[in-house]
């Protein structure tokens, strides 16, 4: 890294000397970059489960810097935990402390790109492989390698790569090596470009690398998965499918057994002025790869299994979140749009929207390999199933609707209804549990009481008898030019302990300027799961200060 370091030093130094040389080359160097950090201080409160900490002030920050001319351009990252915010992945306290994680240098033309360093990279939908970077999940599984991507004609594009995924500050054990290609007809035959007809087909090849060092079984030192997809649309119709494919990979995610893995995604959309209509299914059975078979939780994964259910951004519709169950889930998703005119009588004289949205997901049905093997025993082929088996245990089931509605140049309004079935003991990890049957409305409105100020108020409520019972949370929001203010009480009041009937308080502010934001809030945050895209991380409760600083330049 040192020895990367230097050379990029160097780079940077030798364009900015050619660039002073020669004024027409000038406007072609460009610097740019971020930065965030964010920290939080804690206290102790045993009434919501915050317990003491022995660092009362911890923190998450990074910061990136790029450079690029003409066709090159290259980049480092600056990251500093200390130490990690509760929450956040830091097995063994790994993730703490400081340095330089990432690196890259890239050089790009009309046809050829390579990438010697750290980069992300999907396949596809991610059915194989996607190296990805979701901060407010603590997920950063880079690869330390090199890429080139070719387009061997208009429509017709290969990439290539090989690296090993960065495993906080050290790397992980296993090499990855991966191939993609796609051809886009309509790009490649000219006579199709204008066409309303668009057809496209990809497929990809992944291969991991570890070597065996198990003790009491023979595990593969190779594992490979490949996929194949296709694309299809015409006019306003969008059709996406993907089939993935895996050998047998003994992990820590399948208790070790022998069993192939396959995943079979479709994604179907219909849009036009006023109306969406999407439709999606998704059948998946032993599909966790990662790049070392002993890892958990978010660690090293390297396959992705896209959410079948909707992300909801209003905190009590997303109490219950969904995650993604790679050892065999089937969902299906149903959402439509669509917006009533101006000048009608359910549009009104701006117009009104609304959405219905469905979603249900169950396990998929397995049977046992025979009749003295327990379903999923270690060291065995682990259970027989088929290819879209439908299990009948219910995982979860939401039912959404919204009314978006502006009354008037000053009035807007955001009503929303959901019930949701929540198989608390599957998603959760626990036993013994009840399962959740809640319902959530929201009132969200807005008033611009000028073109500079509005103030927005929100009302939820959530009412269940399972968990810790009913919910309800009021939020106040004015802002102004530069400035914003909130504040907001998510109050347990249906807790079956009367004890714990707690108020979750939270006031805060924030300032935003160009590239710049600095949020400064305090309160107590429930214990929960936070999910982006199907995946988790689990929040503990906590109270304190909280200030997160952002700059772009």
């Amino acid at each position: 890294m040192k020895r990367f370091l230097f050379l990029l030093v160097a780079f940077l130094s030798a364009i900015q000397l050619f660039a002073q040389k020669d004024g027409k080359n000038e406007n072609k160097f460009n610097v740019s970059g971020n930065f965030q950090s964010d920290l939080q201080y804690y206290f102790e409160d045993q009434k919501i489960g915050a317990v003491a900490v022995d660092e009362r002030l911890l923190s998450n920050s990074y910061a990136n810097f790029m450079i690029s001319y003409g066709k090159f351009s290259a980049g480092v990252r600056f990251e500093g935990y200390y130490n990690t915010l509760l929450g956040f992945p830091n097995s063994g306290g790994k993730n703490d402390g400081f340095g330089v994680p990432s690196y890259w240098a890239n050089f790009t033309n009309d046809k050829l790109e390579v990438t010697v360093g750290h980069f992300y990279e999907q396949f596809g939908n991610g059915l194989t492989l996607r190296s990805y970077e979701e901060k407010s999940l603590g997920i950063d599984n880079a690869i330390l390698g090199a890429r080139v991507k070719y387009t061997i004609v208009p429509g017709v594009n290969i990439k290539g790569l090989v690296g090993k995924q960065r495993y906080y500050w050290e790397l992980s054990d296993g090499i990855l090596r991966g191939v993609d290609g796609e051809i886009q007809f309509n790009e490649m035959i000219k006579s199709l470009n204008e066409s309303q007809f668009r057809f496209g087909i990809g497929g990809s090849f992944v291969s991991k690398y570890q070597k065996e060092d198990n003790p009491i079984y023979n595990l593969p030192n190779n594992v490979a998965t490949g996929a194949g997809r296709i694309n299809i649309g015409y006019s306003d119709f969008n059709l996406i499918s993907e089939y993935a494919y895996k050998i047998n990979d003994p992990s820590a995610d399948n208790n070790y057994i022998y069993r192939p893995g396959q995943a079979f995604l479709i994604n179907a959309t219909y849009s036009q002025k006023g109306l969406g209509v999407i439709l999606s299914t998704k059948w998946v059975d032993n599909m966790s790869l990662r790049s070392d078979r002993n890892a958990t939780l978010s660690d090293l994964t390297v396959s992705y299994l896209p959410e079948i259910t909707r992300n909801y951004t209003y905190v009590l519709q997303a109490f219950y979140p969904y995650a993604s169950q790679p050892m065999g889930e089937w969902g299906v998703k149903g959402e439509f749009f669509y917006k009533f005119k101006k000048g009608t009588k359910l549009g009104g004289k701006y117009g009104t929207t609304i959405t219905l949205n469905y979603s249900r997901v169950h396990n998929i049905k397995k049977t046992a390999i025979n009749d003295s093997t327990p379903i999923g025993t270690t060291g065995t082929y682990g259970y027989n199933t088929s290819l879209f088996a439908i299990g009948k245990e219910l995982y979860y089931q939401d039912i959404n609707v919204e009314i978006s509605k502006k009354w008037s140049k000053k009035w807007y309004t955001n009503i929303a209804y959901m019930n949701l079935y929540y198989n608390y003991n599957v998603l959760m990890g626990t036993a013994g549990h009840d399962n959740v049957k809640a319902n959530i409305a929201v009132v969200e409105a807005t008033y611009k009481i000028t073109d500079k100020y509005a103030l927005k108020g929100e009302v939820q409520a959530m009412f269940t008898k399972q968990d810790k019972g009913n919910w309800i949370l009021g939020q106040l929001e004015f802002t102004m030019p530069n400035w914003f203010f909130t504040v907001f009480d998510n109050w347990n009041y249906g807790n079956p302990d009367k004890s714990a009937r707690v108020h979750y308080f939270n006031v805060g502010f924030g300032y935003v300027k160009g590239g710049n934001r600095i949020q400064l809030t305090y309160g107590k945050q429930r214990e929960g799961v936070m999910c982006v895209g199907g995946v988790c991380r689990h929040v503990p409760a906590s109270n304190g200060f909280a200030l997160s600083i952002s700059s772009t330049f």
